[in-house]
């Protein structure tokens, strides 16, 4: 009988410590912080991912806390004190301008993982709890282009254009290099099934300006461009395409809705891997890598369906062919033969990696045969001008 009571006794102790562990994740908190609120299509796509990541993980509301409307500046280190004040054990910041006051946070509180998207110091800053994560969005985008080089020929087939009147129009943020990366990939992509095509970017020196983003695509309409892109976060842009009647690839979600007569696809990241895996890996005590990217194969990487009421015939089949080659390894966005700088061809270019306030290249980005982007660090530094792209203004 004493043995049976001891072993009833050990039991009880067992579920006990269940129990309390149990109890401990529901004390576990995770905290967001995002620049603009669900109004940005940049942002609600965090904000859907994190909402997918609470679904999956079954954190409860009181678990979740979200910021919104966080800018760029010493409010961004307040909201992540205040999160980890309200006992958050990771946080989430979204935008590029947040990382210097992320980066302060992590060092206030050593205790908290604070992960930083789109940023660039992590993988050279010595803050073990502070960590970058990206994804290799070229590849959606040089899908999305690919899906522009169809419409674009299918242009020239009707003959509402001619090839050599094959020219994009692309509205971006800043001269950043993940712009750059952005844009330069889709103009490749949509070059591979198009090669007479062409493209004028304007910058409007904002992520979310909708008046700037529309007016831009309006001057671009202006100037003979048949069909637009962007990397910016508002609707201004595919509005824009919708009232001239111009042909439109978003970025972040679809604009299907909205613009029912002129969005063809969409390319956006899907944050829900990268949440769920430093989710978890903060729960279990495991350690968080300083640089992460993932990409399609990861499911990080993503294309909305595309809208065959405005999309040129066999570009979902063409769009899934040239996805199987980017996964094989078989195809690679940044292919030294595709493009060119002052009309020759690069074998080698320093990149500016362990970014500094020079700029200065520091790392040897092109190797067999191809531009290695998001490989020595997850955010993007491909910054190169190729040929073919013309930039209306570079002030921002």
């Amino acid at each position: 009988m004493k043995k049976l009571l001891a072993m009833l006794l050990v039991f009880v102790m067992v579920l006990s410590f269940v129990s309390c562990s149990d109890s401990g994740d529901e004390d576990f908190k995770v905290g967001f912080i995002f620049l603009h609120d669900e109004n940005s299509t940049y942002d609600k796509n965090f904000m859907d991912a994190a909402k997918e990541v609470q679904k999956i993980l079954g954190l409860s509301d009181s678990q979740v806390v979200f910021k919104t409307n966080i800018p760029e500046g010493n409010e961004c280190y307040e909201a992540a004190a205040d999160l980890a004040d309200q006992g958050c054990d990771i946080i989430f910041a979204n935008s590029f301008g947040h990382e210097p006051f992320i980066l302060k946070a992590a060092k206030e509180f050593p205790d908290v993982e604070f992960c930083h998207s789109t940023g660039t110091t992590a993988h050279t800053e010595d803050t073990p709890n502070f960590h970058n994560a990206f994804a290799s969005i070229y590849e959606g985008r040089y899908l999305a282009g690919v899906a522009a080089g169809m419409k674009l020929n299918e242009m020239i087939e009707s003959g509402k254009i001619t090839a050599d009147q094959a020219k994009i129009g692309y509205v971006g943020a800043y001269t950043y290099a993940e712009v750059m990366s952005g844009y330069t990939s889709f103009f490749l992509g949509a070059r591979s099934v198009c090669p007479t095509a062409t493209m004028d970017v304007q910058f409007t020196g904002s992520w979310y300006d909708e008046a700037k983003e529309k007016e831009a695509a309006t001057n671009l309409i202006d100037s003979k461009c048949v069909l637009i892109s962007q990397h910016a976060d508002s609707m201004g842009a595919p509005t824009a395409c919708e009232n001239a009647d111009v042909p439109n690839v978003s970025y972040n979600g679809s604009t299907k809705d909205a613009c029912p007569d002129t969005f063809i696809v969409s390319s956006r990241i899907d944050w829900t891997p990268y949440y769920e895996f430093a989710i978890k890996a903060a729960q279990a005590g495991e350690e968080i890598p300083d640089d992460w990217c993932g990409g399609i194969k990861e499911g990080s990487v993503k294309l909305t369906d595309v809208n065959e009421k405005v999309a040129a015939p066999g570009t979902v089949e063409k769009i899934e062919e040239v996805k199987a080659g980017l996964i094989a390894g078989t195809i690679n966005v940044f292919d030294a033969s595709t493009f060119t700088v002052g009309g020759k061809n690069l074998d080698s270019y320093m990149a500016d990696v362990d970014t500094d306030a020079e700029f200065k290249g520091d790392t040897e980005a092109i190797s067999d045969g191809y531009f290695h982007e998001s490989e020595y660090r997850s955010a993007p530094y491909f910054n190169i001008e190729i040929d073919g792209i013309n930039l209306i203004n570079k002030e921002f």
